[in-house]
């Protein structure tokens, strides 16, 4: 099995490094001309995977817009992710689950085992519990070549004060951004040293890094996070939420090349006639802005 790491990376040389998000808030669904209902949000996914293929090589979609309409939004998700990956996209599944024990190994299992029904090729998950807590889910996606990311410095103005907290780590004070940053980092060095090929250019396990921070203002370590193999990044915070394309070199520094860009509502409010359209230009806008920033 190929491993995530690997995969992303190719992903990144043949069709770039936007991520498209599939985010269907009601305002959307209604611009958009579809129900507020299952049938509305599977309709917007599937559209926006039909606009996706070819032009970008990654989705993510939210799942909590289909939660929102219980089993049936499950299922609606299901569909959708199922299309995506069958549609050669790499599947980032945004559902920030995370727990401890076989609760977090049950996680790990309903969004990355092979042949699950909400399989995909990457999660996003939450560190509360701590990131050791999460070991079952990051073991899983090493043995079926599976990726996550977990939230570390987000993108939302409410994460400042928890997330630059302050612990004592032997000895060392370091925030708590830093330390999930840290552990996760150590997790694929060590994973990547408990093989018998040699070691990717890219990790498999992420981090979730909002575009809109100054990373060094959370305790974030880019050049650390950067060498061998280098941490994913997920960036949201592009497009609506005030990040530009010309911003992702100064803020992710040497992570720049294993970073994800994701954008959104940005693109998604093009409605579905110009979404295609919209999508291209945002990849070729990113890729020329990466290029002009080497």
């Amino acid at each position: 099995m190929t491993p995530f790491g690997e995969r992303l990376a190719g992903v990144f040389a043949t069709l770039g490094q936007l991520c498209v998000g599939i985010d269907p808030h009601d305002y959307l669904l209604d611009a958009w001309g579809l129900p507020r209902s299952a049938a509305g949000v599977r309709e917007f996914g599937l559209r926006v995977v039909d606009a996706a293929a070819g032009r970008v090589g990654i989705l993510k979609p939210q799942a909590a817009f289909f939660e929102l309409y219980g089993a049936a939004g499950f299922s609606a998700l299901e569909e959708v992710l199922t299309a995506a990956r069958a549609a050669g996209l790499l599947v980032i599944a945004d559902a920030k689950r995370g727990d401890i024990g076989t609760s977090a190994a049950a996680y790990g299992r309903a969004w990355l085992e092979p042949g699950s029904a909400l399989e995909s090729d990457a999660v996003t998950l939450t560190a509360y519990a701590g990131v050791g807590s999460l070991t079952p889910v990051f073991e899983l996606a090493e043995r079926a070549g599976k990726g996550a990311f977990v939230l570390s410095a987000t993108s939302n103005p409410e994460s400042f004060v928890l997330q630059t907290a302050r612990a004592s780590v032997g000895g060392e004070s370091v925030s708590v951004a830093g330390l999930v940053a840290g552990e996760v980092s150590t997790f694929n060095r060590s994973a990547a040293h408990g093989h018998d090929r040699a070691p990717a250019a890219v990790g498999n396990i992420g981090l979730v890094l909002g575009a809109t921070k100054n990373l060094t203002d959370y305790g974030i370590d880019r050049d650390a996070l950067a060498a061998s193999p280098s941490t994913p990044v997920l960036a949201p915070g592009f497009g609506f939420q005030g990040a530009t394309f010309a911003e992702v070199r100064p803020v992710f520094g040497a992570l720049t090349p294993s970073t994800v860009v994701a954008v959104a509502r940005s693109v998604l409010s093009a409605g579905p006639s110009g979404l295609a359209a919209g999508i291209q230009s945002q990849a070729i806008e990113l890729g020329d802005a990466l290029a002009a920033s080497r």
